[in-house]
């Protein structure tokens, strides 16, 4: 493998599956880098973090004076895994929705090659537990909704389970994302697309959060409805750089 793997995990009162993320992590991808992104959590999962850091090297806590949305906690952990010579970026949950036992299976495919590999619970073999219908439909329709506005053809387009190679999450301008919630997710992907990079899809069970609160919400998901059509004809859309060296893809979206 060349070059590290940072794991980044946002996090905002998780005290109760922080230590247990981690160490699903740990017995997944034992040399991997642990980023924690902490919004200044009351219930005190930073200061839980600083001293599980202080016996783990590979463990490291950014600070954050407050919570201002997922896009920022996430662009805040890729430049710092990124001045850190990372290889290879993942996106996760930290309330445990995503396998760490998963993490191999993300990250082969952009070791051998792919520019962005996705969890993806639409792919066959992926799925959904412990969800009601109503948020399940909702998820369906939300993704559906998003690739055919966008014309991006990922099953599993609002998917918060990924894997960057380091390039890729370079050439996407990452740090100029303008979404926060879910529709940051769709926008990193679309951005890829956008540069014609390869996309792996793998199939992953997402699992619905055992303790904590959700941080789905009807703002985030308003955001989504008018955000995703805005980052194809919008005023301020993103417009890939010019670079006569960017990879061209071999293969837009396939499964593993």
């Amino acid at each position: 493998m060349s070059g590290s793997v940072w794991v980044i995990l946002p996090t905002y009162d998780e005290a109760d599956n922080l230590e247990a993320v981690v160490g699903g992590i740990r017995a997944s991808v034992p040399e991997a880098q642990i980023l924690v992104v902490d919004d200044n959590s009351p219930d005190g999962t930073g200061e839980l973090a600083d001293a599980m850091a202080n016996s783990d090297a590979a463990l490291h806590v950014l600070h954050r004076p407050g919570k201002s949305g997922l896009g920022r906690a996430y662009t805040a952990g890729f430049a710092h895994a990124l001045s850190q010579d990372a290889g290879f970026v993942v996106e996760m949950d930290a309330d445990l929705s995503h396998d760490p036992a998963d993490l191999p299976r993300l990250i082969a495919p952009a070791v051998d090659g792919a520019d962005l590999v996705l969890g993806s619970r639409y792919t066959p073999g992926g799925g959904i537990e412990n969800w009601g219908l109503d948020r399940r439909v909702l998820s369906r329709l939300g993704c559906g909704y998003a690739r055919r506005t966008l014309g991006v053809p990922v099953r599993d387009l609002t998917g918060g389970f990924k894997c960057f190679r380091a390039s890729a999450l370079q050439a996407i301008e990452a740090q100029t994302a303008t979404a926060q919630g879910y529709a940051f997710q769709v926008e990193l992907t679309y951005r890829v697309h956008s540069l014609g990079l390869t996309v792996v899809e793998v199939p992953i069970r997402f699992r619905e959060r055992r303790l904590g609160e959700s941080k789905m919400s009807a703002r985030i998901a308003l955001e989504a409805a008018w955000k995703v059509p805005a980052l194809r004809y919008g005023p301020r859309r993103w417009r890939p750089p010019l670079q006569a060296d960017r990879p061209a893809a071999d293969a837009l979206s396939s499964e593993v």
